[in-house]
């Protein structure tokens, strides 16, 4: 009897601390998408320039990093809306490339209600079947180098199609990272809703800027 309340007592701490990550993961995630949003709707309306692609990467993981490290203190949130707001200025000039063409704005509101049904239909999907999505890992894992070599590849060399497999390719990773990252949450594999908000953040821009990427060459091509 002892040992079926404690295992009973246990189960109902663990899912407090489940609901408890995600509460705080999604509300953190939605504060920190309208703060880079308000940030990119600047960036785009002063038209800002899109940086260097080295400063966009030592700014990205040097605030990547330091938020892993800062994780567990109070310094971790200044951190992620820092990480955040400097991916929401690297939006706007984005934004501004699309504005220009003849239909650019539809081509943002097509790639932004695409990426929101995207994100919403996955977290849904884990969420109300508890699915364990682990084994993704692999597969996130060796995209992540496929998508690394495929980048490096398109500085060098003007490869027919590659730019559209390339955004084709984050379409399904980050669609990969949004099942494993939510299951990760639900089973008890990431404690720290920190790390989740930055994982799914991630997600969410770069599906959104490959969706803008595709509809854009789709769009050219008429």
């Amino acid at each position: 009897m002892q040992e079926r309340n404690y295992a009973l007592n246990h189960a109902q701490v663990e899912q407090r601390e489940v609901s408890g990550v995600l509460r705080n993961t999604y509300g953190l995630l939605a504060l920190t998408l309208a703060f880079s949003g308000i940030v990119a709707y600047v960036s785009q309306q002063m038209r800002l320039p899109y940086p260097n692609i080295f400063v966009v990467l030592i700014g990205f993981y040097g605030l990547f990093f330091l938020t892993a490290k800062l994780r567990n203190s109070g310094w971790g949130l200044l951190s992620t809306f820092a990480l955040t707001g400097f991916m929401g200025y690297t939006l706007g000039p984005i934004l501004n490339h699309y504005l220009g063409m003849a239909n650019g704005a539809e081509v943002i509101s097509s790639a932004f209600a695409m990426t929101a049904l995207v994100f919403f239909g996955l977290s849904a999907y884990v969420l109300t079947t508890r699915k364990d999505m682990s084994f993704l890992s692999g597969f996130i894992t060796a995209g992540f180098f496929v998508l690394l070599a495929a980048v490096l590849a398109s500085l060098f060399f003007e490869i027919s199609g590659l730019q559209l497999a390339i955004s084709a390719g984050f379409v399904l990773f980050s669609s990969a990272v949004i099942l494993y990252q939510t299951s990760e949450i639900i089973h008890g594999g990431e404690r720290n809703y920190i790390m989740a908000t930055i994982s799914l953040y991630v997600s969410i821009y770069n599906l959104f800027v490959s969706l803008l990427q595709i509809f854009g060459i789709m769009s050219s091509d008429d």
